[in-house]
Formats: structure tokens, sequence, C-alpha cells
């Protein structure tokens, strides 16, 4: 196949400029810093502040672990019924617009958020993830389809670098509104005004890049099955595969650990500096934007190195850099700033290039197909399951031990077992000569 026209690639590389201020604005800075604001006692003297939901004291930061983690089990139960919607009738693109509708309304939500409406916005913050997520599997499956095999790496670093430009710019607008609050706006206001303007831009820049993908073909002229079981049927499909394909195989379970380390270090990481480390807001501001302009030369040397490499050493580099930064979260001082921010440069290197290999990785190692949507389905739900996962052990070691520190050391335990299993597909892929060129 050949990779399409630049209007294509551009377009598609579009909706990572669009949706990604969702992960900066609302995963990773202004909302955790909001939340953690809105439900502590504004003590920073205390450890862990607690708030009282259904009859049940929770501890505030593992409530907010344990309603993504809620969000990301929707998406991943989800996903199989929406991709076989999407495979059978074609209309792919339909679903990337509704749930880009979905999670920029969220967002937009999000400004009536405060301390009397706990359940509101929590349900806003599950929504809004739940149509992120749920977006990606429709965006994700256009790669394989609009880019060679020998394109793909630099297609998906491209589109990673797009969103890293895209949510940079909007966070300097909201770090405006916080730091400089126009017009006498209170702090709360200015992270109101900045969930808005994560709404609006993650829509219109949406609907740009919209326009330019190609429209999805109906895999069967006539329904096979019942559509609302397909997708479940075609995962157990996808699975018995796998059994053809042990490197591809032995990779995703890898990838199942790691990317639970990376997924949970990137979701619990403000709240980490917020609660754990007492970082101020603006500084953990500061260091998540460290994270995004680091992260866009990362994904590209990265991806540089994959070339001289292979896919699979590049990423093993990767995970031995995520076990040193545990070691080195877990280790920073209270109130340490400065280590904080060394901490944010080399997670930022290392953020976008694991994550754009993975991808690019799983596309090339891909038995030919028209069915790409199940396959990144499936991929998509190991992920979710992953990050599941992750986020409540997280939340659940933090309230057992009283101390978010005993959290990291957790995952760096997933980041080893994922070292071990992605050390076990090479020397499989280098014994039978398979997936030639990853």
């Amino acid at each position: 196949m050949q990779t399409a026209s630049k209007k294509v690639i551009n377009g598609w590389a579009m909706y990572d400029w669009a949706n990604s201020v969702y992960s900066l604005v609302i995963t990773s800075t202004i909302f955790p810093a909001y939340f953690e604001a809105v439900t502590g006692d504004g003590n920073d003297a205390t450890a862990n502040d607690t708030v009282l939901l259904a009859g049940r004291h929770f501890v505030n930061t593992s409530l907010y672990n344990y309603a993504l983690g809620i969000a990301f089990l929707i998406v991943a139960i989800l996903s199989p019924l929406l991709s076989s919607i999407a495979d059978y009738k074609g209309n792919k693109k339909q679903f990337l617009f509704f749930f880009c509708t979905m999670g920029s309304l969220s967002c937009s939500a999000m400004f009536f958020f405060n301390r009397a409406n706990l359940v509101y916005g929590l349900a806003c913050m599950v929504i809004a993830c739940i149509g992120f997520w749920s977006s990606l599997v429709f965006y994700n499956s256009y790669l394989p389809e609009i880019a060679a095999p020998e394109d793909r790496d630099r297609v998906s670093a491209k589109g990673f670098a797009m969103g890293y430009i895209g949510s940079v710019l909007l966070q300097i607008i909201c770090f405006v509104f916080v730091l400089a609050k126009p017009f006498g706006m209170s702090d709360g206001l200015a992270a109101q005004l900045s969930f808005l303007l994560v709404g609006i831009w993650w829509w219109v820049f949406g609907q740009i890049a919209l326009a330019k993908l190609p429209t999805g073909t109906p895999m069967y002229t006539e329904a096979r099955g019942n559509v609302l079981t397909n997708g479940y049927k075609e995962l157990n499909k996808v699975w018995k595969q796998l059994g053809q394909l042990p490197v591809l195989k032995r990779f995703l379970v890898a990838f199942f650990f790691y990317n639970m380390g990376v997924q949970t270090v990137m979701l619990a990481a403000t709240l980490y500096g917020k609660s754990e480390l007492n970082i101020p807001t603006t500084n953990l501001i500061i260091a998540i934007l460290i994270i995004q302009l680091v992260a866009i030369p990362g994904a590209y040397t990265m991806a540089k190195l994959s070339e001289k490499t292979g896919n699979f050493k590049a990423i093993m580099f990767a995970i031995i850099i995520w076990i040193l930064i545990c070691i080195m979260g877990y280790l920073i001082p209270r109130n340490g700033i400065y280590p904080f921010y060394l901490l944010a440069t080399v997670v930022g290197f290392v953020m976008g290039g694991i994550q754009s290999l993975s991808r690019s990785t799983y596309a090339k190692l891909m038995p030919e197909t028209k069915d790409t949507t199940s396959f990144f389905s499936f991929f998509d739900v190991t992920e979710k399951i992953a990050i599941v996962i992750g986020m409540f052990s997280f939340g659940y070691i933090n309230e057992l031990t009283s101390s978010q520190r005993n959290s990291v050391l957790a995952l760096m335990v997933f980041f080893v077992i994922g070292l071990l299993i992605l050390f076990s597909a090479l020397q499989k892929q280098n014994k039978n000569s398979l997936s030639a060129g990853v």
C-alpha cells in the first residue's frame, strides 16, 4: 500500500492537536490541582485529605484514581461493541465525531464544578475520559489505513508531536489565566474558564481533522451475525490469531504491564506532586509544560533510535528509564521543586516516544487485514484494562499505607515485568525471524 496524501496525514495528525488539550489541561495539570483544592481542607500539613461520598470516607486523591479507573473500565467494555459497529457499518468517522463531541462538551461542563457538587464534577470527569479514550479507538485505527508500514513510525510520531504543540499552546493561555487572573477573577474561576476553553478547542479543531479524514466503507455488504456481539467475537478471533503470532502476543503482554506503569504515572503525577510532594500549582504547571516540550524531540529521538536498533530495543531502553523514574519519584523530598523539574524532564523525554513506538510497533506486527478497527480495539482493551488495574492499585496502596510513594514502587514492579517479557519477545523474534523490520 501507499501512504495517503499529505492532506490526509495532516488531517489525521490534527486530531491529536485537537484532543491532546484534554490530556494536558484536564488530566495532567489544572483539573487535578483544582480537584485537590476543591476536595481538600486547605491545610498543606494534612497528609491525606478525605471526602465523604456514599457514606464512606475516601482519600481525595484515591477517589480521583478510582473514578478514572471506572471510566477506563467502561471504555474497555464499550470498545469491542463500538468497533464492531464501525467495522460492519463503515462509520468509524461518525463515531469519532460522536465521542469528540461528548468529550468536549463534558470538559466545558466542568466550568460549573465546585466544592458543593462533587458528584457532578466526578461525573463530568468520567464522561470526558470516556469520550477522549473512546475516540482514540477509531482515531488509532486509521493509522494502518493511511500509512504504509515503513512510514508508520514517522506518521505516528507526527501525530504525537502535533498533539504536544497544540496542547502546550492552549496550556500557556490557561496558564496566563491562572497566574494573571485578568479582570480580578478568582483562582477557581480561572481554572473553570480553562476547562471551558479545552472543550471549545477540542471540538473546533476536531471538526477540521474530521473534514480531511476519509469516509470508512463497510466490511460487508450485508449484516453477519449480531452487531451487538460481533465486537466481542472479533476480540476472541484476534486472541486466537495471536496464538499463531507469538511475537505479537508477547509484545501485547509486555505492553500490558509497562503501559500499566506509563499511563498510571501520567494520570497520577499531578496529584502526587500536589498532595505527596506539596509542589505549588504554578510549579506543577511549569513541570507539565517541561514534559510537553521535551516530549516533542523525545518522540522523534525514539523514532530515530528505533530505526537503528529496532523497535523492541528502543522500547526496552525507554522502559529502563521509566524504572529509574519510579526510583527518582520515590526519593524526591517533600517540597523538592527542582528535583521535580528534573524528574519532569526525564519523563517528558520517554513519555511520547514509548507511546508512539508502542502504537507503531503494534501496527507493524499486525497481520495483513481489512479488520484494522478490531485489532486496534484489542490493543485498546489491553491498554484500558491495564490502566484500570494501575489506577486502582495506586489508589488502594495509597489508602492502605497512607503514602503515594509506596504506590510508585508498585508501578516500578509493573515496568520490570514488562521489560522481561519484551526481552522474551525480542528473543523469540530473533529466533524465528518473524515480523522482519520491527
